[in-house]
């Protein structure tokens, strides 16, 4: 097998197994009715639990903790912790397949923060990948209608917020490896602070979706609910990306990128089988115009 055809299988499987993301968190909403910041602090909690033994056995010099980052970490959680709330929120109100989409809205605005942040170059390219990134959006969101505004807010504000957010986690991702932070050390101490900062808006009964006091803080779950949250931590949050990232061992990033695309077509179908879901043809064309957006910024990298 050639380094290309296993990066290619590296990716593709950690792209399905992420694309699942969605589907597990609308099915445990559902099904058990958990508060979505609940179950965004829980997610992020096990992920925890599962990378200081597998990072231990694996690498130990990855646990090792470097003071003076320690202020970037608890940036980069909070910034982890405001996604995952508002994505989670996202996939409440507006279904895994449209949660996952906006979430690919992040090209455009990735774009944006980057030229604020970083100076980079905004040419031809990436203010094309703005327009189509906004455009699409707008139409999967449906924040072109008042009627939407006034009858689904949440779903609105939170699909707007969750493509914003993703685009300034991925920029403290490149400030970590602008840092020389290994990204599973990154990741750990990322999603430790995001957990501490998650647990803290469950705190808060004003808040949708939270616990609202700490003896609410376990959820009420049975054996198979908490089955589905240790494979939805374990299986698309830590296997998904850590063979996405082992893909970049023999792929560029760029097709890596690409191939990420096919994430919310994945996510689509598995919400249609698994959820019943379905996508307006206003939603599915909106979809594919963000995709487009991801296509035309990666392909310019």
């Amino acid at each position: 097998m050639s380094r290309f055809t296993k990066g290619y299988l590296l990716a593709l499987t950690g792209i399905v197994f992420w694309s699942t993301t969605g589907v597990f968190i609308g099915y445990l909403m559902t099904r058990y009715h958990i508060p979505a910041l609940l179950l965004a602090f829980w997610r992020n909690l096990l992920v925890c639990f599962a990378l200081v033994p597998t990072l231990f056995l694996v690498r130990r010099s990855l646990l090792r903790i470097d003071t003076a980052q320690i202020g970037f970490y608890l940036f980069s959680g909070l910034i982890l912790a405001l996604f995952n709330s508002v994505w989670v929120l996202a996939v409440k109100t507006n279904g895994a397949a449209v949660a996952t989409v906006l979430e690919y809205s992040s090209a455009g605005f990735t774009a944006l923060l980057a030229r604020w942040l970083f100076k980079e170059a905004l040419g031809l390219p990436k203010i094309l990948a703005i327009i189509l990134s906004l455009t699409g959006c707008v139409l999967v969101s449906n924040a072109y209608s008042p009627e939407m505004w006034r009858l689904n807010p949440l779903g609105v504000t939170t699909g707007l917020l969750s493509g914003l957010l993703f685009a300034g986690y991925s920029l403290v991702g490149k400030e970590a490896a602008r840092r020389n932070i290994n990204p599973w050390t990154a990741m750990l101490y990322s999603f430790t602070a995001g957990s501490l900062f998650i647990l803290l808006f469950n705190l808060f009964p004003q808040l949708p979706g939270a616990a609202g006091s700490f003896p609410a803080l376990w959820p009420d779950l049975p054996a198979e609910g908490w089955l589905i949250l240790v494979i939805l931590s374990f299986v698309p949050t830590l296997l998904g990306f850590g063979l996405y990232i082992a893909s970049m061992n023999y792929l560029p990033v760029s097709i890596a990128s690409l191939l990420a695309t096919s994430e919310p077509a994945m996510t689509a179908v598995e919400a249609y089988i698994f959820l019943g879901e379905r996508m307006s043809a206003i939603e599915i064309a909106g979809s594919l115009i963000i995709l487009a957006a991801v296509v035309v910024r990666v392909d310019k990298e």
